[in-house]
């Protein structure tokens, strides 16, 4: 049975994938810095802006910065110092706010903080204390850097993001928390995803969502999430087509999407879609699939729930 939500009212939209954007535009996505490869250079930060304002046109109410790699542990794999961290998290976020500055409605920007590993490697991570330290290094730039929200994404572990949500809260950072998980609806490290949710919750988190896992996952997982969490709940699925890929497989290419706008749009229509708070897309979702969500609703209908500390539903 699906979730409620009055009757005419929009959930809150969140933007679409930054690094597959940057690959159809011909830039490179690749280790160690990722997207935030894209900061480093004019043209690049050019690119990002391009993007950020695509999602603005397209009725976000929600963009995020592109800070997933901006950390003094990406940065010392690239031969840089925490000082070229910091400066690509206030060139990121500076980058977002400019863009959401385009348009006379209200459009929130979020601090992305990823695994401090790899997002697709349970295995990988680290101990409490690293945890502690890196989660609080990012958090607390996001915080001088003015985010409006904090948004703990792709998360493989309970461990971990409860690490990266009670370090975002500690800097008074209205925080949602989002995790990764398989095709049966698991997290990637086996966990149940509604202990995550109730994990996330009670260190602060006040959404929970699934992200960068396909359809079927996703709608698996919410399915559980359904069942077991009361509070409120969003997804971005991943949408790039790996038919023939091997799971998680890094590929420095444009994949197309498996869903078209069209198609995208529709799944608020189905259980356990239905009633979602929060609704936006992850890998393979352009600002196409967002327009096409947004204009399913009148222009006029705002979204669910009023704002909290500036952060619309926060």
């Amino acid at each position: 049975m699906g979730r409620s939500r009055a009757a005419g009212v929009r959930p809150l939209l969140l933007d679409g994938a930054l690094g597959t954007e940057l690959q159809r535009h011909g830039r490179s996505v690749s280790a160690p810095w990722w997207t935030a490869h894209c900061l480093l250079d004019p043209a690049g930060r050019r690119l990002v802006t391009r993007v950020h304002r695509e999602y603005v046109a397209a009725g976000v109410d929600v963009l995020t910065a592109n800070t997933f790699r901006t950390t003094p542990r990406t940065a010392h794999r690239a031969g840089a110092g925490p000082d070229t961290a910091a400066r690509l998290v206030r060139a990121a976020v500076c980058l977002a706010r400019e863009a959401a500055a385009t348009v006379v409605r209200p459009v929130v920007v979020a601090g992305s903080i990823a695994p401090v590993e790899d997002c697709y490697r349970p295995e990988l991570v680290p101990d409490d204390t690293v945890l502690r330290t890196e989660h609080a290094w990012l958090a607390g730039q996001l915080a001088r850097a003015g985010v409006d929200l904090a948004l703990v994404e792709t998360m493989n572990t309970i461990r971990e993001a409860v690490a990266a949500v009670r370090a975002a809260r500690a800097q008074a950072l209205t925080t949602w928390a989002s995790f990764a998980c398989t095709p049966a609806g698991h997290l990637l490290s086996g966990e149940d995803v509604a202990s995550a949710a109730t994990a996330v919750r009670a260190a602060g988190a006040s959404a929970v969502l699934v992200n960068c896992t396909g359809p079927a996952g996703t709608k698996r997982a919410l399915a559980r999430l359904g069942q077991a969490d009361t509070g409120r709940l969003g997804a971005y699925p991943n949408l790039e087509d790996r038919a023939g890929l091997p799971p998680a497989t890094p590929v420095d290419r444009y994949l197309p999407p498996v869903l078209s706008p069209a198609a995208f749009a529709r799944l608020p229509d189905r259980d356990p879609w239905r009633g979602l708070d929060i609704v936006g897309g992850c890998c393979g979702a352009g600002p196409e699939h967002i327009a096409a969500l947004r204009a399913r609703w009148p222009q006029d209908a705002g979204p669910g729930q009023p704002a909290t500390d500036g952060v619309p539903g926060g």
